[in-house]
């Protein structure tokens, strides 16, 4: 394995990281200030971010994450997204690289007509719409997606939805024109072919927002809908894929998707650091700065091990995908997605620690990042599954010639 980085990869490196430091950072304070006058209820992208989309485009740093389109490897794209992480909320959408679009635009590379692509993945690639993946749903344990209630009924040319969905990330957006939406096509088929993806305008009869789900206390911009679908009618030919092949379809965009959250919270784990490197040399207390206090020396250094052991996960996740593909990382991912929130809520706990009061402000950024990274070991399939696949596969793996000779006859 060799994660040394290209040429290629070390301009890009070098172009994102200078328009992060003079245009993506201190845009913060101007989104943050249009966020609150703005107030929770109003999810109106801030104008900074298109004028921050309109840069990157020009700059080259747009659709790095689809290999079709930028001609990156996971591998080159890995260090790009965790740059990126810095500023989570900014920086993945003025690149057009941020979720539910990534997923969504993977997906109708992969599975949607030509007429679907034309319709919905071109806006989305050229930054005009937005997008949503309505899957979990809140009277079931989404984590398993055979528990999917949604109906989706064919009724001569179109399909009739009927569901009540939540957590719809980005449906809240203005900007948002499309939903992917999963329910149940097949409900006598076999457990994992009896469910079905379908493309539905989120502005047609039937489709009702009711609200956006808070995380812990915070409204993100694009918003988490909670969505009624009443007699919600498509044409039959907004199918992605074919019927009961939705499992399928998810497990393919949920792959590439978890990577990318893990490659961006390596990014900002790397911030808390930074900022709690920071604190700590600035602090006094007890008359010495809290960098000499030797708990605080423990924190940073326990800190900088765990993100550079989850990198080399994420960096060996990515080769793999690309050497072998999706379907043979699905371990090495299931690993990452294990490790990399835990270990980033874990640096972000030592850095609210170590700012005191501050810390669990919102004067810091570290709270609200905090919180993002929390949920992010439920989104996409919750630690407990990933761990339990992982667990799987060991016990199922043939035993290497030390195990063999080691265990007992």
């Amino acid at each position: 394995m060799d994660f040394a980085p290209s040429d290629r990869a070390l301009d890009y490196q070098q172009r994102l990281t200078e328009f992060m430091v003079t245009r993506v950072l201190p845009a913060e304070e101007d989104y943050d200030a249009f966020r609150a006058a703005a107030g929770p209820g109003d999810h109106t992208v801030p104008p900074i971010v298109e004028e921050l989309k309109a840069e990157a485009r020009e700059l080259g740093l747009w659709n790095l994450f689809l290999p079709a389109e930028s001609g990156l490897t996971n591998t080159e794209y890995a260090s790009l997204a965790e740059i990126s992480g810095w500023s989570t909320e900014i920086a993945p959408e003025a690149l057009n690289c941020s979720a539910p679009d990534t997923g969504n635009m993977e997906t109708l590379h992969l599975f949607a007509t030509e007429e679907q692509r034309r319709d919905w993945l071109q806006p989305l690639l050229e930054g005009e719409i937005r997008s949503a993946f309505s899957m979990t749903e809140p009277a079931v344990a989404s984590s398993d997606a055979r528990n999917i209630q949604t109906e989706i009924v064919r009724d001569g040319d179109e399909y009739v939805i009927n569901g009540h969905k939540w957590w719809t990330s980005g449906a809240n957006d203005p900007r948002c024109k499309i939903l992917i939406v999963m329910g149940r096509t097949n409900p006598d088929a076999a457990p994992h072919q009896q469910q079905s993806m379908v493309l539905v305008p989120v502005d047609i009869p039937g489709v009702q927002i009711l609200r956006s789900t808070s995380v812990f206390g915070w409204i993100d911009q694009p918003g988490h809908a909670e969505i009624i679908f009443d007699n919600v009618r498509v044409p039959a030919s907004n199918l992605l894929g074919e019927e009961g092949g939705g499992f399928a379809i998810a497990q393919a965009r949920l792959g590439p998707g978890r990577i990318h959250h893990c490659m961006r919270a390596i990014g900002v784990a790397e911030r808390a650091l930074a900022l709690m490197v920071d604190r700590a040399s600035r602090r006094i207390a007890f008359g010495k700065p809290l960098a000499a206090q030797g708990m605080v020396q423990h924190s940073i250094a326990v800190s900088r091990n765990e993100i550079d052991q989850a990198r080399l996960l994420c960096q060996k996740a990515a080769w793999t995908i690309d050497q072998h593909g999706n379907k043979a990382a699905r371990n090495q991912v299931a690993q990452i997605k294990a490790v990399a929130p835990t270990m980033a809520c874990n640096v972000l706990d030592r850095a609210i620690q170590v700012h005191g009061a501050a810390g669990v402000s919102d004067d810091t950024a570290l709270a609200r990042m905090y919180g993002w990274q929390r949920a992010m070991r439920i989104f996409d399939g919750p630690d407990e599954v990933h761990l339990r696949s992982i667990a799987r596969a060991e016990l199922s793996a043939d035993k290497s010639p030390l195990a063999a000779a080691a265990v007992p006859k």
